[in-house]
């Protein structure tokens, strides 16, 4: 099995950031989401909320978005150049993308990337809101441990994983092999 990172690995850059640009090209009403998204910002760097509270204020420019269906259908229409080539040429259906970034971003990818898994943060597309945890660090080991059907003590046995983030020591040491994607350039990495 292979496990590729999405945002600054497969998807060049950071495919939540491009979509909130996207709807303030689009949307002018985003912007009334600002002081919320501003004030949850600074809670956070004040380690007085989590990073999934921060997320959930960050993601409630959704409330702005009338049809988000047709607006995430537009944003892949623009950006599904920014996957990587070296990424489309050796994908296959049987890979698996695990993100941070939320599923109902995501999920519309597998369909046009020809795989059957994106496993991400599980985010209401109408309200922000977060079930469960931000998918990082640790998060994507037990959210692939649980799609796989194992239980918290079994391992998981990746015969590949690709990332660009040292926040993946996790998965790393889940796999027989690992690299590291910097600048275009991958490089195993010996976790």
């Amino acid at each position: 099995m292979k496990v590729y990172d999405f945002d600054g690995t497969i998807y060049s850059g950071d495919s939540t950031l491009d979509f909130y640009i996207f709807e303030l090209r689009h949307n002018k009403k985003i912007i009334k989401a600002l002081p919320i998204q501003v004030k949850g910002f600074i809670q956070y760097l004040l380690r007085f909320q989590t990073k999934t509270k921060w997320k959930e204020k960050f993601f409630s420019f959704l409330l702005y978005i009338d049809d988000i269906d047709l607006e995430i259908e537009n944003f892949w229409k623009e950006h599904e150049w920014k996957i990587e080539p070296w990424y489309k040429k050796q994908k296959e259906k049987t890979d698996i993308i695990i993100s941070a970034s939320p599923e109902f971003l995501l999920i519309p990818l597998q369909k046009r990337l020809g795989i059957e898994v994106i496993l991400a943060s599980i985010v209401d597309k109408y309200t922000g809101k977060y079930s469960g945890l931000n998918c990082y660090g640790e998060e994507k080991v037990k959210r692939l441990r649980n799609y796989l059907g194992r239980c918290e003590e079994e391992s998981v046995n990746i015969a590949e994983f690709y990332t660009d983030s040292y926040s993946d020591i996790p998965l790393a040491r889940c796999s027989k092999k690992s690299f590291l994607v910097k600048k275009k350039k991958i490089i195993e990495w010996k976790s």
